[in-house]
């Protein structure tokens, strides 16, 4: 099967209505969607040099409790591993990111799972490399519902620019603001100044997860070819 690459405007398009769902039907993927997600998923491995996989028919991931009480049918999700570095998390926060989107265009909902998955089970599933690292999982499947947006901060309050802020800097933030975050806390910053973008964010747990996710939707909204990292 031929791959299926959306168009950019597909993907600002999943961009926006993109919302986490964490209850599902009970429908199994389509053989030829579990394709789809595969080649993606092997493509960003590939690039990036991870070991994220596709577990399907699995209801393994969450604990019990989880399950009985925060979610339910989680049965298909995506382990998030790659080498044991310190830029994995980033690294891999950038490519779900991707993959989430991506899952999106298909008609598929998902929910990034950083806490709550059972992350001896994800390991049991995992056929990754001895030695690499898991730092969560994605929920994906048909949504019994598609998600509501979360809470949000203003442009102003998460970045600065150096003068004027050009309009491709203001639809990144404006982008990045879009992005799933540790407990929808949004605590990135992101300044500007030229064609030279910074974006940190303090330390704590999924931090740099965080990161990767909101620098994929900032070059999204911006687009890559207007400006370069610092």
């Amino acid at each position: 099967m031929a791959n299926y690459e959306p168009t950019q405007e597909a993907m600002k398009k999943a961009m926006r209505e993109r919302h986490s769902v964490r209850k599902y039907k009970t429908d199994k993927l389509p053989s030829d969607i579990v394709e789809k997600l595969n080649e993606r998923i092997e493509e960003n491995n590939s690039k990036y040099a991870l070991n994220i996989e596709l577990v399907t028919d699995n209801k393994e991931a969450m604990p019990g409790i989880m399950a009985a009480t925060m979610s339910k049918n989680v049965l298909n999700y995506m382990i998030l591993a790659g080498p044991d570095k310190a830029s994995t998390d980033e690294t891999l926060g950038y490519a779900s990111a991707d993959l989430m989107l991506y899952a999106q265009t298909l008609g598929l909902n998902t929910w990034w799972i950083g806490g709550m998955y059972s992350k001896k089970n994800a390991r049991k599933n995992s056929q990754s490399p001895e030695g690499s690292k898991i730092i969560g999982v994605v929920a994906v499947g048909y949504g019994m519902e598609q998600g509501v947006p979360h809470k949000s901060k203003s442009v102003s309050e998460v970045s600065s620019y150096d003068g004027e802020a050009p309009d491709w800097f203001k639809a990144g933030v404006e982008a990045a603001l879009l992005a799933p975050t540790g407990m929808n806390r949004q605590e990135f910053t992101v300044k500007g100044s030229g064609n030279e973008v910074s974006m940190t964010v303090p330390d704590a747990s999924f931090a740099k997860a965080d990161l990767g996710i909101s620098k994929y939707f900032f070059e999204l909204g911006a687009g890559k070819e207007n400006f370069t990292w610092k």
